[in-house]
């Protein structure tokens, strides 16, 4: 359903004077202002439909309501919104079904990115939201979803049903609706099924096209969410994951009415013995709706905007300006450090920005960069922060002036993605973007008039490639040709790397690979390779991932290390 605009009178000032015309014309801006107003307000009442389809990441697989009070920006999400109607049908053999339209909140203790997506819209938008969901584990695109010959559950031919069922039903409350968009994340079994990864992008775009004719919608804007590159499938199924991408990529990249939407960097559950999943879980899926809502919101133009200007430069003109480069996965980034959990003490001090320390960043791989230099503070995804934070006030509380931090991360990379070579997932390869990053951050300094010393790059070893033996095997291997490459092409051949390293994974099948000892062997033979082995960090609660008490205790570190090198 569309809205038609009132009709504005014309010839207002036809054959008048020089006055008259510009009253004239003055009283038509005023009504067109005012129609404008009106269609405005009008439709800010007309409810706006979404449909969330797709498989087990789109059902909620592995959350729990519960844990959302363990992630300070989402609290709340475990509670009815009450102004937001929610029809679903969610599984496969049994499947969990709304009666009718309810009120939005989880399933049987399930959460979907539906919820914070839903949070994240109503923040900036009048108009009433409804959220359509049909999702089913374990579905590939080839059959089940498949609208020509639906095969297996076939979920194409019951989704349409279920839409149709639920709009029919606003139809006869005679609520104005509007459908507003399609929200889809599926492809991870089409990677098992004969011949289907090969066809994934034309059955995509098949599907897409059946959606809009069956819906009568021809303009239905489709989110293609990322298949998520921090699963353990990430690893020891990167081509074929790849292969998935690239044919998703393609239908976006031809179809301007489709958004790809990144979510390889969101939360992961941790699970099993090594702590890698399939999954999502709680986390990742609070992020990856609000990378929904972020996609919807700036195809509106109703993006909220992150602007920090550094607004007085904080280095004297033609003064010498130390660049710290900070560089890594999950923790570099900071995937599970809040600031609400800074609010206490002495920490509460790294949630105020610094304006001493110019502060640029790339963080997800580019899902959020800075504009130009920023003040040092909190900037991270989903309101986390790094270990920069700690790291900075670590060199101020030493008195160390004219330092500036430049930060590029990944968290759903790994080693390999870092190396001159890369893989065969070449869109992964990070290393590129990377140098490219240090050297922009250092011309922008040198065009400012300073003279420019590199203090170091601090990386935070990669936390995935350790529960993976295969990548654990060659961590160090290609942490090696990363370093000697970047002092290459940074023409920089004594360029200090501090390594730090957390716990490696504790597991039985690769606790016989011996990183620790090869990373050793390593900086033995590099004298401007610093190993930093931080195997007390606070605040791991879990494999893998440090919580905010360890980002803090991460950067400050670091920041010893970098001042007993000076």
């Amino acid at each position: 359903m569309s809205l038609r605009a009132s009709r504005v009178p014309s010839g207002a000032s036809v054959g008048a004077g020089p006055r008259a015309a510009w009253r004239g014309v003055l009283a038509v801006a005023l009504v067109l202002l005012g129609v404008g107003v009106a269609r405005a307000q009008d439709d800010d009442k007309v409810v706006r439909v979404f449909v969330f389809a797709g498989q087990s990441n789109m059902v909620g697989a592995d959350s729990r309501a519960a844990d959302i009070a363990k992630f300070p920006p989402f609290a709340g999400l475990d509670e009815p919104q009450e102004r937001v109607r929610f029809s679903y049908c969610i599984g496969r053999e049994e499947k969990r079904e709304s009666k009718g339209w309810e009120e939005l909140q989880p399933v049987e203790g399930m959460v979907g990115p539906e919820l914070c997506f839903a949070r994240d819209v109503a923040r900036q938008v009048k108009a009433p939201i409804a959220i359509i969901k049909i999702a089913a584990g374990g579905t590939h695109l080839a059959g089940d979803w498949n609208p020509d010959e639906p095969r297996g559950f076939k979920l194409y031919p019951l989704a349409l049903q279920w839409v149709r069922d639920a709009l029919s039903e606003l139809d006869k409350r005679k609520v104005r609706y509007r459908l507003e968009g399609f929200m889809w994340h599926q492809g991870e079994n089409d990677m098992f099924e004969d011949g289907a990864m090969e066809k994934y992008a034309a059955n995509l775009e098949r599907f897409i096209a059946c959606w809009r004719r069956d819906l009568g919608v021809p303009q239905l804007r489709f989110y293609v969410g990322e298949l998520c590159t921090k699963t353990i499938w990430g690893m020891d199924l990167r081509p074929s994951m790849y292969k998935i991408s690239v044919a998703q990529h393609a239908v976006a990249d031809a179809d301007p009415l489709v958004d790809y939407v990144p979510t390889s960097h969101v939360g992961v559950e941790i699970g099993g013995d090594g702590g890698l999943h399939y999954h999502y879980g709680t986390l990742g899926q609070l992020e990856h709706g609000a990378n929904y809502a972020t996609a919807y919101l700036r195809s509106i133009g109703k993006e909220p905007a992150h602007e920090r200007p550094l607004k007085t430069w904080p280095y004297a003109p033609k003064s010498k300006v130390t660049l710290y480069v900070l560089a890594g996965h999950r923790n570099m980034e900071g995937e599970r450090a809040f600031v609400q959990d800074l609010e206490k003490g002495k920490q509460s001090a790294l949630r105020r920005d610094n304006a001493d320390v110019a502060y640029r960043y790339s963080l997800g791989g580019g899902y959020r960069v800075s504009n130009g230099w920023e003040p040092l503070g909190p900037t991270g995804l989903y309101d986390t922060f790094g270990p920069e934070l700690s790291f900075g006030a670590k060199l101020a509380g030493k008195k160390v002036a004219n330092v500036a931090i430049a930060k590029w991360t990944h968290s759903g990379t790994q080693i390999v993605d870092w190396t001159p070579q890369g893989s065969e997932a070449v869109t992964r390869n990070v290393y590129p973007q990377f140098i490219e990053f240090v050297r922009a951050a250092t011309a922008d300094l040198r065009e400012r008039g300073h003279e420019v010393e590199l203090g170091g790059i601090l990386y935070h070893l990669g936390e995935n490639d350790m529960s993976f033996g295969p990548f654990r095997q060659q961590a160090v291997a290609w942490l090696e040709s990363f370093v000697t490459q970047s002092r290459k092409d940074l023409g920089l051949p004594e360029l200090d790397w501090y390594v730090s390293q957390q716990r490696p994974t504790d597991e039985k099948s690769v606790n016989g690979i011996d990183v620790t000892g090869e990373l050793a062997k390593l900086a033995a033979r590099d004298p401007h390779l610093i190993h930093l082995k931080l195997f007390d960090l606070p605040g791991q609660e879990e494999q893998l991932v440090l919580t905010t008490a360890g980002i803090v205790a991460l950067g400050e570190a670091l920041g010893d290390a970098v001042l007993k090198r000076r």
